[in-house]
């Protein structure tokens, strides 16, 4: 997985966070198959299709946070993440 600090576009630009879809019982494995790109000041009530309960791993951006919850449209139980 990539080092929260790593976490920037092709320009250069910051990456709040990163979900991968792949699963992996080794850690070096985990960071793989499909990525969705979470853009700083992002706010997204519901998951992409093909996104919702389907993401194995994250990693978050340093000086980001990110929020989800276990419902769509920001319902049910709370969970932050950070660097």
């Amino acid at each position: 997985c990539p080092t929260p600090s790593d976490l920037k576009n092709n320009n250069g630009s910051r990456i709040c966070a990163q979900l991968y879809k792949d699963n992996s019982p080794y850690y070096e494995q985990c960071c793989a198959g499909d990525v969705l790109v979470v853009e700083p000041g992002a706010d997204v009530p519901y998951m992409p299709r093909g996104w919702p309960a389907q993401t194995s791993s994250l990693v978050v951006g340093s000086r980001c946070e990110l929020i989800v919850w276990s419902k769509a449209g920001k319902k049910g139980k709370k969970k932050t993440f950070g660097a």
